[in-house]
């Protein structure tokens, strides 16, 4: 095996707990039910609206560090996809009764909001195959949750096909993500980073996800 597979390998087995205690959260599986009223769910838009925002704010910068690098094409799309899942949530923020001038004014969470700020600190300070790997281990539990909240959305409060394309954009398959990822992060360690610092990046990003969707749950029932 290379060692980007067996590098891979071992973070998804080391992660196993923290990535089965996000597919299994209480969160999506109540919205999956409709039992989290709708005027909360203004919680989850208001929190991604300030979390997409704050990201894509990183991502340029990642894109400033690594332009002129193999890496600048994975955080060209990085952005794009940034960009077009902000516009996604408009209309299901709009579906809420939360127009922009809403969302911005929405106080977010602390704990919902570790997440974009730990973010933020790899675009300072890591390296591409840290950013790669960290996203490439997260964006699978994520993209768990969102079809289930998709369907739920749909079933159970309603909404048009419209209304939760940004929860589809996440459920998709993306596999020329994951290809792209991959390569970023094989050509980080053939340069010579750590992979201690890639297993810590994706540790820390999937430990936070789980943060994010335990504040959204409290959040729910308060």
């Amino acid at each position: 095996m290379t060692r980007l597979t067996v590098l891979l390998e071992e973070i998804q087995s080391e992660l196993a707990p923290i990535e089965e205690r996000i597919r299994q959260h209480p969160y999506p599986a109540a919205v999956g039910r409709g039992e989290v009223p709708r005027d909360r769910l203004r919680t989850f838009a208001g929190e991604q609206h300030h979390i997409i925002r704050s990201d894509l704010r990183s991502f340029a910068l990642l894109l400033a560090r690594y332009g002129g690098t193999p890496s600048r094409q994975f955080f060209i799309d990085m952005v794009s996809g940034e960009n077009e899942a902000l516009a996604a949530l408009g209309s299901f923020a709009g579906a809420l009764g939360m127009d922009e001038g809403a969302l911005d004014a929405y106080e977010t969470l602390p704990a919902a909001q570790a997440y974009p700020a730990y973010v933020a600190r790899l675009a300072i300070q890591a390296s591409d195959a840290e950013v790669a790997g960290a996203f490439l281990v997260n964006l699978a539990a994520w993209g768990h949750n969102c079809g289930l909240m998709s369907e739920g959305l749909r079933r159970k409060y309603g909404l048009s096909q419209e209304e939760v394309r940004f929860f589809d954009l996440f459920a998709a398959p993306a596999p020329e993500f994951e290809r792209s990822a991959r390569e970023v992060i094989e050509s980080g360690l053939a340069a010579g980073v750590q992979p201690a610092l890639i297993k810590r990046a994706a540790r820390l990003l999937q430990s936070y996800e789980l943060m994010y969707w335990d504040a959204l749950h409290e959040a729910s029932k308060a």
